[in-house]
């Protein structure tokens, strides 16, 4: 319970720096942790950043969100204020964290953006097809927590065993909720044995009622709660969906883990990474390099892949404007966790010494706004 409680104490604002040469670029260093040091880095495509990511620690715990919005940001900022108190409640409670805690929270962070979508509807009715993808992973007491809602992933880069002890092997931790692989499309399709078109092939992808991607999200409500559709504002706005049941859910997939002296570190990122770099690839990036820029180092390897792609040169792309730049790739945001426990008593009170912070990427990088995100969850939070 100290480690709960100590969210609710002081945060240290930790804000990082544009990263020289790309004006879209932001990211933070080696900031420490309970277990080790983290790294987070950002790129905004889209003309308003529909990623957002915090990192919360403390000498109890580590505490980690990335969210990927789409349809526009105001649900990955809305669940970027409220999740982490939502948990840190109900884990309250409860007396520590736990599958169910979680749960609770991912609920209660989507009925209060319900909440909110029906307060706004008649000023924003397009706020009912906003949603976000929500990648969740904490730490604490030597045990790992990673859920997830979307296609954001969290890898996990151990060493391997035997004659491999020098490489390294990438073990997925979170399930991608994205109907482009075939075991959810058929979890859909089983779920909507009426509906011959619950999911459909379209603008090269496959898509729920040929339109989302994913099958899990917070918001989207306008895909979750029949009565949307016949609202006559929401009708007015758009292409409203019939609908005879929910689409899409809120539910999490929840792994729980204990950590080993083998598990050397974690990467958790949204889509935008993982359009262009693989599992394996990623983990070798951290692997084989100085912990120093590591997130941003793993951006840039998306962007060179992006530009070889196209045919173009890496330069090039930096200097794409936003909104343009979406043509080219999604937002990326990546955060690399180091997890070096194991490594020695020096370093674990070194770390817990140190490591009590709050870093909350900015809410746009082109105006290098934080909007006082940290200030307000942490408000919430006591």
């Amino acid at each position: 319970m100290m480690m709960l409680r100590s969210l609710s104490r002081p945060l240290e604002r930790c804000l990082g720096v544009r990263a020289g040469g790309d004006a879209l670029m932001w990211h933070a260093d080696l900031k420490p942790h309970a277990s080790g040091d983290f790294s987070i880095a950002v790129v905004q495509a889209n003309n308003c950043l529909e990623d957002q990511s915090q990192v919360f620690t403390s000498p109890f715990a580590t505490y980690v969100g990335v969210y990927d919005g789409h349809g526009g940001p105001e649900a990955s900022r809305f669940v970027n204020k409220h999740l982490f108190p939502f948990l840190h409640k109900f884990a309250t409670e409860q007396g520590g964290l736990s599958a169910d805690v979680i749960k609770k929270a991912f609920n209660a962070t989507e009925e209060e953006f319900l909440r909110l979508v029906k307060r706004s509807l008649s000023v924003r009715p397009q706020i009912a097809s906003v949603g976000s993808c929500c990648l969740v992973g904490a730490i604490s007491n030597d045990v790992l927590y990673v859920a997830n809602l979307g296609d954001s992933r969290a890898v996990l880069g151990r060493k391997a065993s035997g004659d491999k002890e020098n490489t390294v092997v990438a073990e997925r931790l979170s399930t991608d909720h994205n109907v482009g692989v075939e075991e959810v499309r058929k979890e859909v399709e089983e779920l909507h044995p009426d509906d011959s078109h619950i999911v459909v092939y379209t603008r090269g992808v496959w898509r729920i009622k040929g339109i989302i991607q994913v099958s899990r999200s917070i918001g989207d409500v306008y895909l979750k709660k029949p009565e949307f559709y016949r609202d006559p504002i929401f009708q007015q706005f758009g292409n409203p969906v019939p609908l005879k049941r929910p689409v899409i859910t809120a539910e999490p997939s929840i792994l729980i883990r204990k950590l080993k002296p083998q598990d050397q570190f974690l990467i958790f990122a949204s889509d935008g990474l993982w359009e262009q770099l693989s599992d394996e690839a990623a983990v070798n990036i951290v692997f084989k390099n100085p912990r120093a820029g590591i997130a941003r180092r793993l951006v840039r390897a998306a962007l060179q892949e992006v530009a070889k792609k196209r045919e173009m040169r890496y330069s090039d792309i930096k200097k794409i404007k936003k909104g343009i730049r979406r043509h080219f790739h999604d937002d990326i945001t990546v955060i690399v966790i180091y997890l070096d426990k194991h490594r020695g008593s020096f370093c674990n009170k070194r770390t817990k010494q140190n490591a009590m912070g709050c870093t909350v990427a900015p809410v746009d990088i082109y105006s290098f706004n934080a909007d006082g995100g940290d200030e307000d969850l942490l408000q919430k939070i006591t």
